[in-house]
Parts: C-alpha cells; sequence; structure tokens
C-alpha cells in the first residue's frame, strides 16, 4: 500500500507545514510520492532535497529584503515575491538548494498549476532540480494580480490552488490509497468567494475567460474538497493535520519572530501525534 502526502497552500501559512514535514524528517518518516500546491510546492519541494529548517531559515533572512517579497517588487517587476531574487538567486546563490540531493531522491513530488487558459490543474512532476523546475514552483505559488503569468512547459500558468487546493483526489488516482493531509486553516472553515474577482476582470487576466471562471468557482471547489478529505478522514484513510485556530500570519510577513511561531506550531502539533503518525504510516488499514 502506498503512501502519500498532500501539502495545501496558503502563502506564509505553509510554515505551518513546515513545521510539521521537519519533524517527520527528523523522524525519517518517508513517503511514497508528494503533491504540493502553491506554498505546499514552493516550501514542500526541500521534503524532496532532504533540507531541514530551510524554508523557514531563507523566509526569515530574506523577510525584510524587498527583492524577495514585496509591493517594491510588485510595481517594479510585476511579482509580489521576486521572480528572479526569490525563485532563482535565493537557491542557486543565497541560501543553496540541495540539487544533489533532491536529484538522487527517488520521491515523486508533483507541484499543482493552473493553465489560465483552460482553468484546468496541471500536475507536473518535479524530477530534477533545474532553471525549468524552479520556474515551475514559482508558477504553482503565483498568486492572481500578484504576479505575472508564467509561461512554462508549453503552459500559461499561475497559482495551482485556483483549480485544486487540495489535490486529494489527484494523490488517489496516482494509487496512493492512504494519504497525510496537511492543511493550512482550522477544522470549520469555509471558503468564501473571491472578493478581488472584479479587479481580475478589469486587469490582463481578462483575457482568459476560463481562468475568471475557475476564480469565480474556487470556493465551491474548495469547500468540495474539504468535505473529501473528512469523508476519507471518517473512513480511516487519510490523517489530517490542521492548525487549531487561524494561524496568526497573513499571506505575506516582515516578521521574523512571527514566522518562527507559525513554523513552533507545526512542529509542536507533529510531536505531539509523532506515535499516532507512524502508526497510520505503518497500518494498511486492513
Amino acid at each position: 500500500m502506498k503512501h502519500g502526502l498532500v501539502l495545501e497552500g496558503g502563502a506564509l501559512r505553509g510554515l505551518y507545514s513546515m513545521g510539521i514535514v521537519d519533524v517527520l524528517m527528523d523522524e525519517g518518516i518517508v513517503f511514497d510520492g508528494a503533491v504540493g500546491v502553491s506554498a505546499g510546492a514552493a516550501l514542500g519541494c526541500n521534503i524532496k532535497s532532504g533540507q531541514v529548517g530551510r524554508a523557514l531559515r531563507y523566509n526569515m533572512r530574506f523577510a525584510k529584503d524587498w527583492r524577495y517579497c514585496s509591493v517594491r517588487s510588485l510595481f517594479l517587476t510585476g511579482d509580489l515575491y521576486g521572480a528572479e531574487y526569490a525563485y532563482h538567486k535565493v537557491p542557486k546563490e543565497m541560501d543553496l538548494f540541495d540539487i544533489e540531493a533532491f536529484n538522487a531522491n527517488g520521491l515523486p513530488f508533483w507541484a499543482v498549476c493552473t493553465d489560465v487558459e483552460t482553468g484546468e490543474a496541471i500536475y507536473h512532476l518535479l524530477d530534477k532540480a533545474n532553471d525549468e523546475t524552479y520556474e515551475w514552483i514559482r508558477a504553482s505559488a503565483s498568486m492572481p494580480l500578484c504576479s505575472r503569468i508564467v509561461e512554462v512547459g508549453g503552459h500559461k500558468l499561475l497559482d495551482g490552488g485556483v483549480a485544486d487546493s487540495i489535490p486529494l483526489a489527484f494523490m488517489e488516482s496516482k494509487g496512493f490509497e492512504r494519504n497525510l493531509v496537511i492543511l493550512t486553516q482550522p477544522n470549520g472553515y469555509v471558503k468564501q468567494p473571491n472578493r478581488f474577482l472584479p479587479l481580475m476582470k478589469m486587469s490582463s487576466l481578462r483575457h482568459y475567460p476560463q481562468f475568471l471562471q475557475a476564480v469565480a468557482q474556487r470556493h465551491v471547489m474548495y469547500n468540495a474538497e474539504l468535505e473529501f478529505v473528512r469523508k476519507r478522514e471518517a473512513e480511516g484513510r487519510v490523517l489530517v493535520f490542521r492548525p487549531d485556530t487561524s494561524l496568526p500570519i497573513k499571506h505575506t510577513s516582515h516578521d521574523p519572530k512571527v514566522m518562527r511561531r507559525v513554523y513552533e506550531l507545526g512542529r509542536e502539533q507533529a510531536l505531539l501525534r509523532l506515535n499516532e503518525v507512524k502508526a497510520f504510516l505503518t497500518d494498511d488499514g486492513r
């Protein structure tokens, strides 16, 4: 029986997820496959390179660097998170991404993106670390209105969460029968319609009606996926981590202390439930 890991997005709420993931890596817990959406891909790829603590470290280090993430970057480059600086210079020069470890690790890791021309999800297998892989990761995490469309692999792409926020069904379709799902919103959360949709309709995104339709329906999709997760959880086929309350961080933050606190909330929860995780991953459910 194959065991999978599903990482929801949520921008810097993803540091909560990485607190959990880092504990699992510390404990030598491995999966047969993983999928990440948006921040789940941008931060979660460190599980394939085996770099415990890296996601927190570089976010804290560059928290106040405008080239990494800032309104200034948005106005000057078109990207809130600097496309060249955050996704290329940092991993290649500033806080090295372990390319050799990533390439040597046989863990299948997919990044979810949304094709702006079709409004549908694209699941890209991140096999070898290179500039194109970094662009797929950037595409997965590129929030509408805060990012330029990313062109890679013959597609025009933005935030994977628009088309598939919690890709549990995708993992099941790949044969992963038991999955650990890490959510970044508390139990009882209900997503509301996107209040920025009118702005998107006035922006360059107006040329992509299928994408705008996906944005308009995202809350419906998301809430249905939450219900699917709950169903699988009740059946014992999914183990879910979710924060006890809304995480004390916004999509972006320039406060390293807040980042660390969110990360530590994940670590604390993972340590408390470590035996539960081990039992879930060793029990074949029969």
